[in-house]
């Protein structure tokens, strides 16, 4: 099973190595890594050119948002199952992918979810939040939630049957795609009980409280335009419940 992984990066070279680096170690061969870098002016670019054939395709060109450059990602995707790795993230051991296809190949499930943990930017082993997937059901949708989308893998015709990443969304456009696919299609999806992605703090959809109003009105536009009921006394209910990550750690292995 090919495993296309996807990498969006802008001005990145604070981060960007780290990111190269998880992939690279992988203990799984059969991985095409594409990264799509939005016209740099930094050195990220210069950075990635040092890995070599660890990326199998940059693409280096101005691009109209995160979601466009995802698009542009997918459509060069050969793989059987993509996954997206942000710049700024990493994926936290050398067994996630292989782990990937063994629970894909053994549930035929077709997506898969897992767990992830917010870290320090300076501190990636500091963990802040403890983000897990397992008792994630579709039900929650309706409340503005769903599973961390860097955990997110799904088979590619999951993308040629449903449609890419909406670029009407700025910040959601990640939530409206896993909602199209896992609430409105009915596609499958597993559960991989374990942390796959370290994601540092102070992304897009994480950077103050005018961030987040901006992010569920998006929301409840999605959920609208897709058919379910959009009440923001629901979507802003999750923060509560978000209160338990900052507590809960994961079990040590």
């Amino acid at each position: 099973m090919k495993v296309s992984i996807i990498t969006v990066v802008y001005n990145g070279e604070a981060t960007i190595a780290s990111a190269i680096t998880s992939v690279r170690d992988q203990d799984y061969s059969d991985i095409e890594y594409i990264i799509v870098d939005g016209a740099s002016q930094d050195r990220t670019v210069e950075i990635v050119r040092e890995f070599g054939p660890v990326v199998s395709v940059l693409i280096s060109e101005p691009d109209r948002g995160l979601y466009d450059a995802m698009n542009k990602g997918i459509a060069r995707a050969t793989g059987d199952v993509i996954g997206i790795l942000n710049a700024d993230d990493l994926y936290a051991g050398t067994d996630i992918i292989s782990s990937v296809v063994q629970q894909l190949q053994e549930s035929g499930a077709d997506s898969l979810v897992g767990d992830l943990v917010y870290v320090k930017p300076d501190q990636t082993d500091n963990i802040v939040r403890y983000y897990r997937s397992q008792n994630f059901q579709l039900k929650r949708f309706e409340v503005g939630d769903m599973p961390p989308h860097p955990t997110f893998f799904a088979r590619r015709n999951l993308y040629e049957q449903h449609g890419n990443f909406n670029t009407e969304y700025r910040i959601v456009a990640d939530f409206d795609l896993m909602l199209r696919f896992l609430y409105k299609a009915g596609a499958s999806f597993t559960y991989l009980p374990k942390v796959m992605v370290k994601m540092r703090t102070g992304g897009l959809s994480d950077s103050g409280w005018s961030s987040k109003v901006r992010l569920n009105q998006e929301i409840k536009r999605s959920l609208a335009a897709n058919g379910l009921p959009a009440s923001s006394l629901k979507i802003y209910s999750k923060y509560f419940r978000k209160i338990w990550q900052l507590v809960r750690r994961p079990a040590k292995s």
